[in-house]
C-alpha cells in the first residue's frame, strides 16, 4: 500500500463514521427513532473497522514489520 492510499482510506473511514452521525441525526427528525440507529450503526461499525485496520497497519510500519511504501 501507497502512503497516499493510506492516507486516503484515513480520510474515507473518517468520512464514513462522520456520515453515521449524519444519518442518525436526520433520522431522529423523523418519526421512527429506532430505524435511524438501525441503519446508522451498521455504517459506523464499517468505519470504526476500517480505522482500527489502519491504527494497526500504521503500528506495524512503525515497527517496521510491514511497511507501507
Amino acid at each position: 500500500m501507497k502512503r497516499e492510499g493510506f492516507v486516503t482510506l484515513a480520510v474515507i473511514a473518517l468520512g464514513i463514521v462522520f456520515m453515521s452521525f449524519v444519518i442518525r441525526g436526520i433520522g431522529q427528525l423523523l418519526p421512527f427513532i429506532e430505524n435511524a440507529w438501525l441503519v446508522s450503526i451498521p455504517v459506523a461499525i464499517v468505519g470504526f473497522l476500517l480505522l482500527v485496520y489502519l491504527f494497526v497497519r500504521a503500528t506495524l510500519d512503525a515497527v517496521g514489520i510491514w511497511e507501507v511504501h
